[in-house]
């Protein structure tokens, strides 16, 4: 068989993509799976002898040593174990049974056969399983995903206060709109992704593990150690490896906190897909350009196109990623009769959702890198249509106490293209005292923007203390 080339993968993520989730490898592949399971059985096995009741001795540093220098060809070891046996092993097809033969070895090599018979003790694959897995999810979200949020945070901060001030044409249903400012519009998505990302990351915090034996009871571990408080040790086992114990269980952990998780990523890439979207729209319209990229195609027929590529890649991207959440946070907290396999293989494709996610990231911050608002465009845009100000007219006859205000405005301008000549004879028609009318007619698209200035400004010194507390 040929060597494999990335040129022959069937997923994008580890073909087209993969350089741009390499950071992701040492949560989601295979060979990290096969490491923290061996974590997890070291780190229990450890755990084991510091009770007196089980009275095996054994040296942890040395133990330890397996799992932290546990490299690829280890994982080929585990991997040959199970799919064709080894060295008179029969094999196993199944993984987590691998695992274990693999320690078994280990410890002969070591000269510690006498803990042969405590590895894996009282356990249940998913004893292993869940706690493997929570702990790669738990760490992939915190050093890999939540940084690359913040990093979204701080360009949106960027763009909110450099352009806090910059007013532009607010759209309603596509429509003409009241004025707004360009950093306010920004401050929107700036404020729903500070939202959704404290909630992100509150709910890392309270990741849950197991470990409860074949159907949840520690039977095993009861009938043979009777004496020793298994329930005590569970949770101090499961709070040793960074995860909240979950006590009450079947054989499974069923994995609530972590489609919560799931559904907290999928708010994050909510807003990031909204904001794409109208990034993209605005640069259809001239109020965005995009610095040019040299040697970078925009057309393969057009060569004076720059596409706006980055938020379509995120835009598809973080969808693929959003419909895998939804699937994953509904399919893991089902299951038949205490435990079925098919989590097993769903399971696997945790880390498809968040390289997804992850891509999408990377590309709407190159996008949101490469964009320059384009002030002449937005302020001509402002200018065409000071039918806007029609809000203003109906409010200050409502202040001088009449009722029908917006019936008089809405007759006047509806459906009307006006220039301002024609503005400030119908402002001559309304029913208001002349230093009012003098006041609206004085009154401009750029200047009828209300706190949106203040309003930008307050979000990014909100969002500028979460990068802080995040960061350390």
């Amino acid at each position: 068989m040929t060597k494999f080339s990335e040129l022959q993968s069937i997923s994008p993520i580890d073909g087209r993509y993969r350089s741009r989730v390499e950071e992701l490898v040492p949560y989601f592949s295979q060979f990290a799976l096969d490491r923290e399971r061996v974590y997890v059985e070291i780190e229990y096995l450890i755990q084991l002898s510091e009770l007196k009741e089980v009275k095996i001795e054994l040296p942890p540093e040395k133990l330890r040593e397996i799992y932290e220098d546990f490299d690829l060809e280890e994982s080929r070891l585990i991997k040959q174990i199970d799919q064709d046996g080894y060295e008179g092993v029969p094999p196993t097809h199944h993984d987590v049974k691998a695992v274990e033969y693999y320690l078994r070895m280990e410890m002969r090599e070591a000269n510690l056969e006498e803990l042969l018979p405590f590895i894996h003790f009282g356990l249940t694959s998913e004893d292993v399983n869940n706690l493997a897995y929570n702990r790669l999810v738990k760490g992939a979200a915190e050093e890999q995903m939540v940084p690359a949020v913040l990093d979204l945070v701080e360009r949106l901060v960027e763009l909110v206060e450099e352009n806090a001030d910059q007013p532009m044409l607010g759209r309603t249903h596509g429509q003409p709109a009241t004025p707004t400012t360009l950093g306010k519009e920004f401050a929107v998505f700036l404020s729903r992704l500070i939202g959704e990302l404290e909630k992100l990351q509150g709910r890392t915090d309270e990741l849950t593990g197991k470990l409860a034996g074949a159907t949840g009871n520690l039977s095993a571990h009861q009938d043979s150690f009777s004496r020793v408080d298994w329930l005590e040790f569970t949770e101090n086992f499961v709070r040793r490896l960074g995860l909240e114990p979950n006590v009450v269980v079947t054989q499974i952990e069923p994995y609530d906190n972590m489609a919560d998780l799931f559904h907290c990523f999928a708010g994050v890439n909510n807003v990031l897909l909204d904001l794409a979207r109208d990034c993209w729209t605005y640069i259809s319209q001239g109020y965005f350009s995009q610095k040019a990229v040299s040697g970078e195609v925009g057309s393969s027929t057009m060569p004076q196109k720059v596409n706006p590529i980055d938020f379509e890649n995120g835009e598809g991207n973080l969808s693929k990623a959003n419909s895998d959440l939804s699937f994953l946070a509904d399919y893991l907290t089902k299951s038949r009769m205490q435990r079925d396999l098919s989590d097993s293989t769903v399971r696997r494709n945790i880390g498809v959702a968040f390289a997804h996610s992850l891509i999408g990231y990377k590309s709407v911050l190159k996008g949101l890198n490469k964009i320059e608002p384009n002030a002449e465009v937005l302020d001509d845009d402002l200018e065409e249509h000071p039918e806007v100000l029609s809000e203003s007219w109906q409010t200050s006859m409502r202040k001088y106490g009449h009722i029908d205000a917006y019936e008089v405005v809405k007759d006047l301008v509806r459906g009307e293209d006006l220039d301002y000549e024609e503005i400030i004879g119908l402002i001559d028609e309304l029913p208001l005292p002349t230093n009012e009318k003098a006041r609206l007619k004085k009154l401009t698209p750029k200047g009828y923007v209300g706190l949106a200035k203040e309003l930008a400004e307050s979000v990014a010194e909100k969002a500028r203390q979460v990068l802080e507390a995040s960061r350390g």
